[in-house]
Order: C-alpha cells, then sequence, then structure tokens
C-alpha cells in the first residue's frame, strides 16, 4: 500500500504540475493574436516586440502617420527639410523631383546597394503638393471615370506623396513588378526602411489597387517592425499604431 500510495502522490503531483503549465498566460508572436488577446492579463509579449515599439514610437511621428482614404493631411501641409534629388546612384525620371532629407539618404543608401548588384534604380515621381495631387487626381478622373480614379489614384490631401517620404520607380504600371529592379526592390527594401504600401490582393485594406512600384519611406525600425509582426503591410501596422495612439 505504501508504494501504490506513493505512486499515486507522483501521479497527482505530475498533473498539478502539468496544469500550472497550461495555465501560463500566452506568449504573442503575431500583432493578429495581440489584437485578439490584448484585454487577458499577464499578457507576454516578445522582447522584439516591446523593443521594436518603444523604437517607432519615439522615431519621427510622420514616419508612422495613418494616411488613407479616411484620413487626411489637409491641404496646407508641406515638409520642411525636402531636398532636390540629383541622382548619381540612381537615375532621376524629370528635374525637381523632391524627397524629405532623411528619405533621400535612405534612397541613396539603397540604390547603392543596387548598384553594387549591377543594376540601377529610376525614381520617376516622389513628393506631390495638395495642388499637384488634385491635378494629378482630376486627369485619372477625366481619363479614367471617378470610379477607376479612385482604385488608382488619391484624392488630394490624402495621397502618402504629399508626405515627401514616397518614390514611385521605374514605369509606374505593372511591368515593374517584372524587371530585375522590381525584383530586387520587393526583396530588399526594407533593409534600407522602404514599405510597399500597395501590395497585391490587399486593396479591400489599402483602399488602392496594387502599385508594385509605390514604396515609403518608414524608417528601419518600423519597415521591420511591419515584417515581424504584420506579415509586410504597411496598412495594418499604421492603423494598429494610429488605433492606440
Amino acid at each position: 500500500m505504501g508504494f501504490v500510495r506513493f505512486f499515486a502522490a507522483v501521479l497527482l503531483f505530475f498533473s498539478l504540475f502539468s496544469c500550472m503549465k497550461q495555465k501560463k498566460p500566452p506568449v504573442i508572436n503575431t500583432a493578429e493574436e495581440l489584437v485578439e488577446n490584448e484585454e487577458q492579463p499577464n499578457l507576454q509579449l516578445p522582447d522584439d516586440f516591446t523593443c521594436l515599439l518603444s523604437a517607432v514610437l519615439q522615431g519621427d511621428p510622420f514616419l508612422r502617420l495613418l494616411l488613407d482614404k479616411e484620413h487626411s493631411l489637409g491641404e496646407n501641409y508641406e515638409p520642411d527639410d525636402l531636398i532636390e534629388l540629383k541622382g548619381g546612384s540612381y537615375r532621376v525620371g524629370r528635374a525637381g523631383l523632391m524627397l524629405r532629407s532623411a528619405a533621400a539618404a535612405a534612397l541613396d543608401e539603397m540604390a547603392e546597394a543596387a548598384r553594387a548588384d549591377g543594376l540601377t534604380l529610376t525614381v520617376s515621381s516622389a513628393y506631390r503638393s495638395y495642388s499637384y495631387q488634385a491635378q494629378v487626381y482630376e486627369r485619372n478622373v477625366r481619363e479614367l471615370g471617378r470610379q477607376a480614379a479612385d482604385r488608382e489614384s488619391a484624392r488630394p490631401g490624402h495621397s502618402q506623396h504629399q508626405l515627401g517620404l514616397v518614390v514611385d520607380f521605374g514605369s509606374i504600371d505593372d511591368s515593374f513588378a517584372l524587371t530585375r529592379e522590381g525584383i530586387w526592390i520587393a526583396a530588399n527594401a526594407s533593409r534600407f526602411g522602404w514599405s510597399l504600401s500597395y501590395p497585391e490582393g490587399y486593396e479591400e485594406v489599402t483602399g488602392y489597387r496594387w502599385e508594385s512600384w509605390h514604396y515609403r519611406y518608414v524608417g528601419r525600425e518600423l519597415a521591420q517592425f511591419i515584417d515581424a509582426y504584420f506579415e509586410g503591410i504597411q496598412q495594418h501596422c499604421l492603423k494598429f499604431l494610429h488605433d492606440r495612439e
């Protein structure tokens, strides 16, 4: 009987230990899991998540600013650190293209890396003022009709280009995705702080059809955060941050 009691006690101990292990709070590995579990007490977050989130929130708020069909900059916003793009490590499609200084520096760094791999990137569009975007939008309405234009072009005040943080590369059409430059940028952009704004298959999320050429500079920390916890979908991440600020 002593052995039986001892064996039963051992089984009870391991049973209780197993239950204790199962009751540990969940460890969150993706932002989707975070949203689903955020009301749970004692929520455990990966160290990388909290460190990256802290770095992102301490950075330039315009890098993470949510700008889409519902959120606008207004007609008076213009960055105060725009510089003209001169090329060198990349081609400039036309004179007068500008970016904010941090984005311009990151563009030059990325273009140098592309050149080392035998490629020369072409910048076809960059900063657009409110008034210039109004012209672009109205031209698309005339050519395509309003419904189609709204899939292709942002209304003035709602364009990411007004931030001075966006570059349209190459041909600015679907063929860009299959070019050597398009393939290289898709694989490497986030290493230099750039993020694809309108990925294929996410029009219901972003409000715009796929634009393989449209990249927004968000900084290295936020680009890493988007890739690690939002599966590379910029809109999901910016909305997540917007809703919590």
